[in-house]
This record gives structure tokens, C-alpha cells and sequence, in this order.
């Protein structure tokens, strides 16, 4: 089988690049990555040049290309199928893909406010309308898919909803957005799987610095 490309953006500030390199890398995909840095305001070229949509993520796989981070989640997950990169439980597949997608779609306030930014010090900031709102959502499905499987993970073994997810553990932890005792030992798990560890090491070595309103 022909070894995929992931092209991503910088590991400091691109949550959505985070997302399928964290699902690929946590389940043991095997594949190339190509980082093209946001380091032109007007918008780097050479990502122009490779993606259909102007942006990052995007995996190729011989001449097909796939953007956008679910969607290269679910088509990983369809060529690699015994990686685990979904439940193997129909029901419990169709609610990981339910919260993959409503994260997808939703928390524009936490967005908005709270960029990820792995190399951050920690401290809180003064927060808009919404982004309590967001975070006792995401709360809850984290709560309620952990008592559910038992954890470690959302489904009891690591799939790519924890992924999804990933950058919100970094906002939660960097912003100081939370206290609750069952969604810092969550953090903490997926801060401590070897995938996030190899991302975050990466992103604390890049050279690269980028306004918040250009990410």
C-alpha cells in the first residue's frame, strides 16, 4: 500500500493539522508529514499549491487528495480498518462520530477567544459571552462517554474523537479553563500518550511566531 502524505501547518498554533496527526500517529498509521509554516501574512503559497481548499490539513494518498480533519480521519480510518481508529461497536461508532462532528462544527466562542497555543504559559484571561457555555458542554460529553467506557479514553481505548479533541486539552490546560477532577485526568491522559508528547515537543522547538489573528 502506498504511504499517505499528511501535509500540516505549524505544530504550535494549528489545531486543525493537530487533529489527524494525532489520530494517525495514536493509531499507529504509517505516513509521511510535510509542515508548510504560516510565515507569509498574505498566506503561504506553497499551501495554495497543494490544497484544494487554500488550507491545511490535507492528506494525499497516490493522486487523491483529502482536506479537511474529519475527513481524513474517516478515510484513514476506512484504509487502515484494523487501527482502531473508531469503536468497533456500530452504536458507539455513530457517537464518536456524533461528538467528532459536533466539535467540528461548534465551540466558536472557545475558538475564538482561546487560539491553541501549545507554547503558552498558563493564566487565564478575561473570557466573552459563550465560552462557559462551550466548556461545560464539552464537559459533559467528556464526562458522560468516560463514565460510560470506563476510560482511559472517550471510548475506553484511544480513536479519533480523542483526537478531535485534542486541541481543546491544550486550550482547557493552557487558559486555565477548568477545574473539575475527571477532566483534568482526562487531560492529563491524553497530554500523556507519545503522540502528544512527540507534537508538543515539536511545537516548543519551532522557530516560528504568529500574531493570534493570523492563525
Amino acid at each position: 500500500m502506498d504511504r499517505p502524505t499528511l501535509y500540516i501547518a505549524n505544530k504550535n498554533y494549528s489545531s486543525w493539522s493537530f487533529r489527524p496527526w494525532m489520530a494517525l500517529t495514536g493509531a499507529g498509521v504509517d505516513f509521511e508529514e510535510v509542515l508548510i509554516p504560516f510565515d507569509d501574512a498574505g498566506g503561504n503559497p506553497n499551501i495554495k499549491a497543494i490544497s484544494p481548499s487554500g488550507r491545511v490539513p490535507v492528506l494525499q494518498h497516490g493522486g487523491l487528495k483529502i482536506w479537511e480533519s474529519l475527513a481524513i480521519i474517516e478515510y484513514a480510518a476506512e484504509l487502515y480498518p484494523d487501527a482502531g481508529l473508531w469503536p468497533r461497536d456500530r452504536a458507539e461508532r455513530a457517537l464518536a462520530r456524533s461528538v467528532s462532528m459536533e466539535m467540528l462544527s461548534g465551540f466558536r466562542a472557545l475558538r475564538n477567544a482561546c487560539p491553541m497555543n501549545i507554547r503558552r504559559p498558563r493564566g487565564g484571561i478575561a473570557l466573552p459571552d459563550g465560552v462557559d457555555a462551550d466548556v461545560g458542554r464539552i464537559e459533559t460529553i467528556w464526562r458522560d462517554l468516560l463514565q460510560k467506557s470506563g476510560g482511559p479514553f472517550l471510548f475506553g481505548r484511544f480513536s479519533g474523537a480523542d483526537a478531535m479533541f485534542a486541541p481543546v486539552v491544550n486550550r482547557f490546560d493552557v487558559y486555565d479553563l477548568v477545574s473539575r477532577e475527571d477532566t483534568l485526568i482526562y487531560m492529563e491522559t491524553m497530554k500523556s500518550h507519545s503522540a502528544w508528547r512527540k507534537w508538543e515537543e515539536a511545537a516548543r522547538a519551532e522557530p516560528w511566531i504568529v500574531a493570534e489573528d493570523e492563525v
